[in-house]
């Protein structure tokens, strides 16, 4: 299982002392944590870039975030095996995206990305297969005709942290944490087919308009005929994303639709999404640029956190703290939206974090900028905890190189 790489520049030549050496930092964090690793479809088990220090899975959304930031570039043998690994093949022999299920579309990136790197026709072969099916499988399961949107919860925001009250653990319930616990305890507020969630978040839905695309333009490099329904899904879900999330009195997006009701949170993901991928017209993206909130540490997973947290001085795990992946995919949204100085200031700020750290920690504190978990109900029993600082998480560390090659320094 040897490891090779496609680039020789593991090292940057910026100028900058801090962020040359974040970058030494990062290339060590993400090329350490590739491990053996098999499931989904290897045969045996193959170099696979794990989550984090304290992890032994890819996770599907981990997955996809470090193929499109900066894996396929330094080791792409490593990446497609890590795709490959969170795909799965059902008992008719059908090739779809494995992994939690909301969020799960969000491989259609990566996988494009990838094939953009190493111009592998056969993984992209495949990969068509698995994104064609997916789609298929999640209109049946999550679409709702009635609105055009998507159900399921937030990218990546798999904390009930990350969620209004409605889904925290309520009187008579047993401890839980995890937003797809919820599901199994409030049997009868669960919606009733697919994975259950009832709520849609802009995050998620802005991924479903991207696989549409990205459907399209794997059909188009592989010459075949794409659905023809694709182009006019895509287009309708953009129609209904700005119908649904969209306020004009806010200057922004707001977080979730049938929540119960609409929460009004800022969340950052589903702004880099919107910004990133099309879904924000020019007009758009100058307003959000006007209202959005910017910690001292960047830019917040969700802002504000919920009350629960807040009446106890502290943020919501998922609601309030900085995650690096969150500001890679906000600060790619500023470069493509002409906005570099906010990009800069997102690298600035996490190159500063790793050279004190000496690693890529997950979370941080929005004011202090310490390594943080942040609050989250316990899963074992009843009350809050504050949750364990993981280290050398991937997707930060890809992240920062990401940014690195967005602002084209000197390097990958």
């Amino acid at each position: 299982m040897a490891l090779s790489f496609a680039t020789n520049a593991l090292s940057l030549r910026s100028g900058d002392a801090q962020l040359d050496q974040a970058f030494r930092i990062a290339v060590g964090d993400l090329l350490g944590n590739v491990q053996p690793f098999k499931d989904g479809l290897l045969d045996a088990p193959a170099p696979c870039l794990i989550a984090g220090l304290e992890y032994v899975t890819p996770w599907t959304r981990d997955a996809a975030f470090n193929t499109w930031f900066a894996l396929s570039r330094l080791a792409p043998g490593v990446a497609r095996d890590t795709l490959l690994a969170v795909l799965e093949r059902t008992d008719d022999g059908t090739v779809r995206i494995g992994g939690q299920y909301w969020d799960a579309i969000i491989w259609a990136q990566g996988a494009w990305e990838h094939y953009g790197v190493t111009n592998d026709r056969t993984f992209l072969a495949l990969a068509f297969e698995a994104v064609s099916n997916s789609l298929t499988r999640f209109e049946a399961e999550e679409f709702d005709s009635a609105d055009g949107l998507f159900r399921g919860g937030a990218c990546f925001q798999d904390g009930v942290a990350g969620y209004p009250d409605y889904y925290a653990p309520q009187a008579g319930d047993p401890p839980f944490s995890g937003i797809h616990v919820w599901v199994e305890v409030a049997k009868i507020k669960r919606f009733p087919t697919g994975g259950g969630m009832p709520c849609k978040a802009l995050s998620t839905n802005c991924l479903y308009y991207r696989a549409y695309r990205v459907a399209l333009l794997m059909a188009d490099a592989l010459g075949v005929a794409p659905n023809a329904s694709w182009e006019g899904k895509a287009q309708a879900l953009r129609t209904a994303i700005n119908t649904r999330f969209w306020s004009d009195e806010l200057g922004r997006y707001r977080y979730l639709v049938d929540a119960p009701g609409n929460d009004d949170r800022q969340e950052g993901l589903g702004h880099a999404f919107a910004l990133l991928f099309g879904v924000a017209d020019e007009a758009q993206a100058r307003r959000v640029f006007e209202t959005i909130h910017l910690s001292a540490h960047g830019i917040p997973c969700v802002w504000p956190t919920y009350s629960r947290y807040a009446e106890r001085g502290e943020y919501g795990r998922h609601s309030g703290p900085i995650w690096p992946q969150v500001n890679a995919a906000w600060a790619l949204a500023c470069v493509a939206r002409g906005r570099e100085d906010l990009a800069r200031r997102e690298l600035v700020s996490l190159a500063a974090k790793a050279c004190r750290d000496g690693g890529f920690i997950e979370v941080f504190h929005p004011d202090t900028g310490q390594p943080y978990g942040g609050l989250q109900e316990h899963h074992e029993r009843a009350g809050m905890e504050i949750y364990p600082v993981l280290q050398r998480q991937s997707w930060c560390a890809s992240g920062y190189l990401a940014m690195v090659a967005a602002l084209k320094l000197p390097s990958l």
